[in-house]
């Protein structure tokens, strides 16, 4: 899984215990101004980090009752008084919890604001041909068999509302009358079309009643229709599957798609994407879907905020989780303090060496249970642990209504009083309290396995990445940053040691090291050992890694210990305004913005730079190698975070 999250940060050198103290006061009035602001900067209060990708209290993507009060409270910001914020992220994890510890630059480290706005982190993703998505064009491939312009609006809004209501199954109707005011066998047809195209799975007819003309739209083919498009609707000349360049803004993937099929009426997992990106920026990516045609998903851009679609084509194939390159990076570190020397040495070391290709804080979570936890009591099978680490009351920053679970749930063990605690049931506590009321506290297996697959798997996931991060942490203060006799590198798919003899052959460029699983090996050197002693540790055995929930057995896999970006290139810019954009987006160049004008001697100076990463690399972490700075929000937060100025 792919991973290019970020939160926003303020990347600050400690002051002394006298001005912190002295301005605690000051900041709890920010904090508090900000929050009636309504945050118009565009900054981040946000307090879990993104995404597919690690676990938390957050919406399951692809949940299929999503009820409007759920939505508002998960989309709010309410996450307690603002001003405990501070406090609350001291039970939070810092770097050194999770095995992040080592640098590989020489360079003196210095301060600067990350994602002081949304708009300062750009990604582009790469496809597996090398070529990087751009949005730079909104036109619509022609198409004879294209229904006209008119089919978008024929309809009335009380007609959509009738016919996504029959379309949903969500009323008793079997079938929607809509009476042809102008008839005309033109007229008849346009209106045909329309429900046809705009409601998946509806069939129509003509019918004559009281010397009136009437459309009839009708259930096709049950419930099945919906999630299958009708195939005889689409021409046979045309790829089945709509490519298409996605812009969003400030929204994550799965959040966007679940908007789309909102808008278009059909169930997200017709749309298929190479790699999930992260809300808090602005990101390119591509997305196919099955059988809806340019035209209709052009007509999105009239009504979508923070979103557009375009560089259009039809093709015969989905896309698949995985296939590409990676991601290219444009990034904005404001207000930065480091000299031109300072910032030229960190860049080229980042160019020329690289960063430890470590898993990034959002990979564990961000309250004071970290996910790895939990991911090593599904290891030890321990389910008790499980339950109660997931459902516990802790310290920290959540939600209200979760708090009040937790402590329901902690004074009965009851799961029906906690769940009624809970309006948001599409979370992991709401779906695990779900399952222990559907199988009983006897059967905490089939109750977490309620949860969707790929959010349990994320939390052994996170226990292979603590091992992982903490054992090539290990493996860089015992060997440094050169290959040596007993480390693995791959040949082709296959992971082979390094022996006395070739060890010349190779760098630490070339070096890999396993994740904890049933199919891979381990260096042969004290770190070999070493993982064996962390596992004995936490109970688990290293040469058994099978579960008895084969889901839960782990094969391993092996990962690069230095990444070097690719395309690496940064200018250091000059500015009064921290609201002003510092670079031009594919929307601004479409939209024919010009860049702001920048003064030569401006109050702040920013970095501007740009870099290409692979797949399941983690940016944050190659920022943190620029500025030598722990990236997690407990030690942001308390070394005077961007909404704590």
């Amino acid at each position: 899984m792919e991973t290019v999250e970020m939160n926003s940060v303020s990347l600050k050198r400690p002051r002394s215990e006298d001005d912190l103290a002295n301005a605690d006061e000051v900041k709890r009035q920010k904090i508090l101004e900000k929050s009636e602001a309504g945050n118009d900067s565009g900054q981040s209060i946000e307090i879990v980090t993104e995404q597919p990708k690690d676990m938390k209290s957050e919406i399951i993507p692809n949940e299929e009752s999503e009820e409007q009060e759920e939505e508002e409270l998960e989309d709010s910001d309410e996450d307690g008084d603002p001003e405990s914020f501070a406090d609350m992220m001291k039970h939070g994890l810092t770097e050194s919890d999770v095995g992040i510890t080592k640098f590989v630059s020489s360079h003196k480290g210095f301060s600067g604001i990350l994602k002081e706005r949304y708009s300062d982190f750009v990604v582009h993703e790469i496809g597996k041909d090398g070529r990087v998505s751009h949005l730079d064009d909104f036109s619509v491939p022609v198409d004879d068999e294209d229904p006209s312009e008119e089919t978008f609006t024929v309809l009335s809004d009380e007609d959509k509302q009738r016919l996504e209501e029959l379309q949903l199954f969500k009323n008793k109707e079997t079938s929607v009358a809509i009476e042809v005011i102008e008839d005309t066998k033109e007229k008849r047809t346009v209106i045909h079309q329309a429900v046809k195209s705009l409601f998946p799975g509806l069939e129509t007819k003509t019918e004559d009643r009281d010397g009136k003309k009437y459309i009839i739209a009708y259930h096709a083919a049950g419930k099945k229709a919906l999630a299958n498009p009708r195939k005889h609707s689409w021409p046979k000349s045309r790829g089945s599957y709509c490519h298409f360049v996605l812009y969003k803004e400030n929204k994550d993937t799965m959040d966007a798609i679940n908007v789309l099929s909102k808008f278009l009426r059909v169930k997200p997992n017709i749309f298929s994407y190479m790699g999930t990106k992260d809300k808090r920026a602005i990101t390119v990516q591509e997305i196919a879907v099955l059988r809806i045609t340019a035209q209709r998903l052009a007509h999105l851009n009239k009504c979508l905020m923070n979103f557009k679609l375009g560089n259009f084509s039809y093709k015969n194939h989905p896309l698949k989780l995985g296939e590409l390159q990676g991601n290219h990076f444009t990034v904005v570190l404001r207000n930065i303090t480091g000299t031109d020397d300072q910032i030229e040495q960190a860049m080229h070391s980042l160019r020329e060496i690289g960063f430890i290709n470590y898993y990034g804080m959002q990979r564990f979570g961000t309250t004071a249970v970290p996910t790895y936890q939990i991911g090593r009591a599904i290891l030890q099978n321990n389910w008790n642990e499980v339950m109660d680490l997931i459902l516990k009351p802790r310290p920290g920053a959540e939600k209200g209504y979760l708090v009040k679970c937790r402590e329901e749930w902690a004074k009965t063990k009851d799961p029906a009083a906690a769940l009624k605690k809970l309006p948001v049931k599409r979370c992991v506590e709401g779906q695990l309290l779900r399952g222990l009321l559907k199988y009983g506290m006897k059967n905490i297996i089939s109750a977490f396995g309620i949860i969707p697959r790929n959010n349990r798997l994320m939390y052994i996931h996170s226990y292979q990445s603590y091992v992982w991060n903490n054992m090539v942490s290990k493996r860089i203060e015992e060997y440094g940053l050169r290959a040596v006799p007993g480390d693995l590198i791959l040949k082709g798919a296959t992971a082979v040691h390094i022996e006395e003899g070739d060890v010349d052959n190779y760098t630490i460029h070339d070096v890999v090291m396993p994740l904890p699983g049933f199919d891979v090996i381990y260096p042969k050197h004290k770190i070999g050992e070493a993982y064996k002693e962390m596992l004995v540790a936490d109970n688990l055995d290293i040469n058994n890694m099978r579960h008895k929930i084969r889901d839960y057995s782990l094969s391993g896999a092996y990962r690069k210990i230095i990444i070097r970006p690719q395309n690496v290139n940064w200018e250091v810019v000059a500015y009064d305004d921290p609201k002003i954009p510092l670079f031009t987006t594919d929307l601004d160049k479409l939209e024919g913005k010009p860049l702001p004008v920048l003064p030569t001697d401006g109050k702040f100076r920013a970095l501007k730079m740009e870099f290409s990463l692979p797949p399941s690399t983690y940016a944050t972490m190659a920022i943190r190698e620029v500025l030598k700075m722990d990236t997690s929000i407990k030690n942001q937060t308390q070394l005077n975070t961007t909404w704590l100025r």
